[in-house]
């Protein structure tokens, strides 16, 4: 007789199982998570292969760190709560900062306007109508110092959503602290610098991809020297899932461009273990909640293998994967926008049980307006429940030993490999973008999900099951004045300044920019001097030339 305690019999045992319920299983399908992975009516001890432990899971704080980069994990330290906001002018945004703080959040996280994330001022002709309507708008030193008042930046940690212009932000994010007396080495925080997603989900990108990713890096070795503390790219898959990517899709392109930043910056004579532990990553939680906390799962397994597999990383720190993680603003629907509370509180229990560094947690009335501030306040009560309410932060690891979870955690880092195995046989991120290759996946899986939503093979409560006839009216409107505004108080910056200071500083750049002199110190300069972020942009804009997507080969 078999000995059914030991797992090498698990099989037997599911056959015989099977086959005495066979009429009753007869009725049953297997399904498919969110991402189209197949999934089996059960699961056991024989998926969980205990031979595999130390190899695949391993301990708290320990490689291979898939059950958590800390020994305590939240035992020892909550997640930080950093709930993305921004809109209109610097001044308003700061109000909204400091409510948050006020009401228990503990890190900021910035959201730009359009004009701001492509390089152009306030008063520039291309604005019009963006200025201040999906986030904040910044053009000068004197919108970050506003932005910032009040705020002390050598105990908050600041999140900054921005690619294309990073650079600049950053230098005036850091001019601030200048004259706030605050030394670069007492700063925390992270500036997202992640460009080449934008070239496949968003399409906020400026330059073309070579001299993007010199920017990149230029900031990784800048602050790898004067602001150490300072989180110098958040590569991030948030966006690409966004743009109608799978599970898997989102880990496998994110972590391809995180290798070809690595290989970019090892290039340039860095460290992996130097430069390693201030690399994090940017995660999107969706509906699919055990599909998606046995990705982040897998994420920390296949970021400690990429690391010291492939570059050779020893020190831990530079092999633990930190993250973010936001909720999935597309699975928030217009209609019945109170249901999107339960998708929210559902989203965000999946990436504190995935082990989540950092969280932000959407309003429920994203799909209609900016968030009200009673729907911010909402949304970041959501993450007070989960913390002190429901007991999932009293152990590690609350997941482990799912047969379900470890299976699909073993199939996603699987698929991920095979995913990165085909883009460095095309020569890598950049050539798989430029050959148009991510882009088609991508679209395939948005085209799919499309597809099922239309013909009702995929449920959204209230879009296409159990409907009503309810109309909502958006809960919050930016003041139209914003735009005129904030255009006069740029055009008052440039008439006020030293004109001829702000002049040398942005030949200074130029000449730094046909050279291969990092960027970071000049650009700093210039933005002390009273050059605009548009200035500036336009400096790089001459140098690097723009970038056109419809030169994409296969697109």
């Amino acid at each position: 007789m078999s000995d059914k305690t030991d797992p090498k019999d698990f099989e037997h045992e599911l056959a015989r199982w099977r086959e005495r319920h066979a009429d009753e299983l007869s009725r049953l399908e297997s399904g498919r998570t969110g991402s189209g992975l197949p999934v089996e009516p059960l699961y056991g001890p024989g998926e969980a292969r205990p031979r595999d432990y130390f190899e695949n899971l391993g301990f708290p704080g320990e490689p291979p760190y898939t059950r958590g980069i800390y020994p305590s994990m939240y035992g020892g330290r909550l997640w930080t709560m950093r709930q993305y906001a921004g809109f209109g002018t610097a001044a308003e945004s700061n109000l909204r900062y400091r409510y948050l703080l006020e009401q228990g959040q503990t890190g900021l996280s910035v959201a730009f306007d359009l004009p701001t994330q492509l390089g152009l001022d306030a008063d520039h002709p291309d604005s019009r109508g963006e200025v201040g309507q999906v986030g904040v708008s910044v053009c000068t030193l004197d919108d970050m110092e506003t932005l910032l008042k009040e705020i002390p930046l050598e105990r908050v940690s600041t999140s900054m959503t921005i690619n294309a212009t990073a650079a600049v932000i950053l230098a005036m994010y850091l001019a601030v602290a200048e004259r706030e007396g605050v030394p670069f080495s007492k700063l925390s925080g992270t500036v997202q610098n992640d460009v080449l997603k934008e070239y496949t989900a968003r399409g906020n990108y400026i330059y073309p991809p070579h001299p993007s990713m010199r920017l990149t890096v230029d900031i990784m070795a800048f602050c790898n020297e004067h602001a150490p503390g300072w989180n110098t790219i958040s590569i991030s898959g948030y966006h690409i899932r966004e743009a109608g990517s799978t599970a898997v899709q989102e880990l496998a392109f994110t972590f391809a461009n995180a290798i070809a930043y690595v290989e970019e910056a090892v290039s340039r004579g860095l460290s992996i273990d130097g430069f390693g532990p201030r690399l994090s990553f940017f995660f999107n939680s969706h509906s699919d909640f055990l599909e998606e906390a046995a990705k982040f799962r897998a994420a920390r397994r296949l970021w400690h293998w990429i690391t010291t597999q492939r570059f050779g990383a020893v020190k831990p720190a530079a092999s633990r994967l930190r993250f973010h993680t936001q909720t999935a603003g597309c699975t928030l629907t217009a209609q019945q926008p109170l249901n999107n509370l339960v998708r929210v509180g559902l989203q965000a229990m999946a990436a504190v049980l995935g082990g989540t560094q950092s969280l932000h947690t959407n309003s429920y009335d994203e799909a209609l307006s900016l968030p009200s501030e009673e729907a911010a306040t909402a949304a970041l009560r959501t993450q007070q429940i989960i913390a002190e309410e429901t007991g999932v932060t009293s152990t590690i690891d609350p997941l482990a030993g799912s047969y379900y979870v470890e299976h699909l955690t073993r199939t996603i880092v699987g698929e991920v490999k095979d995913y990165l195995k085909k883009i460095d046989e095309m020569g890598g991120a950049l050539e798989a973008i430029e050959k148009g290759y991510v882009q088609r996946e991508i679209h395939k899986s948005a085209y799919a999900f499309q597809r099922e939503l239309e013909q009702g093979g995929r449920a959204v409560v209230g879009v296409n099951k159990y409907v009503s006839d309810e109309s909502v009216e958006p809960s919050f409107r930016l003041r139209p004045e914003v735009e005129k505004e904030q255009a006069e108080r740029v055009s008052r910056f440039k008439a006020e300044r030293d004109s001829g200071a702000a002049s040398k500083a942005l030949a200074n750049l130029e000449g730094a920019a046909r050279s291969d002199a990092n960027l970071m110190k000049p650009l700093l300069e210039a933005v002390k001097a009273g050059a605009t972020l548009g200035e500036t942009s336009d400096v790089l804009r001459d140098v690097f030339g723009t970038y056109d997507s419809t030169r994409t080969s296969g697109m």
